[in-house]
């Protein structure tokens, strides 16, 4: 119950500070670009490989706590940094070719999978 309470409330947090970074962001000016999504995917990305790393490798710090970051936080914040991290995880262990099909098939048919939703919503 502790890890779902804290997968909860870390998931909150993330979907509001992704909410007011990416909002932010997008209202800049003569913007041309997903700015705000760009920034909260690198941003998520980079902090699941550090805390992966820190809370999984190198100190035992509970299982809620890595639940309510990784999974609530992050998850919340970014689903983009756990694809990020499950690529290089088989990057690291030498699956080139699952890795390159993983990301080009996750991201053409994502996209893909985004651009069908929205024609069927539209024709609601």
């Amino acid at each position: 119950m502790t890890q779902v309470l804290a997968v909860a409330a870390g998931g909150a947090l993330g979907s509001v500070l992704r909410y007011g970074i990416a909002s932010g962001l997008q209202a800049l000016p003569g913007r041309a670009f997903p700015l705000g999504t760009f920034a909260v995917n690198v941003i998520g990305s980079l902090a699941i490989g550090f805390l992966s790393v820190w809370l999984l490798e190198r100190a035992d710090h509970g299982s809620a706590l890595t639940a309510g970051l990784l999974v609530g936080l992050l998850g919340g914040f970014t689903t983009f940094s756990a694809f990020s991290l499950e690529t290089f995880a088989l990057l690291e262990a030498g699956a080139w070719l699952r890795a390159a099909c993983y990301a080009a098939l996750s991201v053409v048919l994502c996209v893909g999978a985004a651009w069908l939703g929205v024609i069927a919503a539209r024709q609601l």
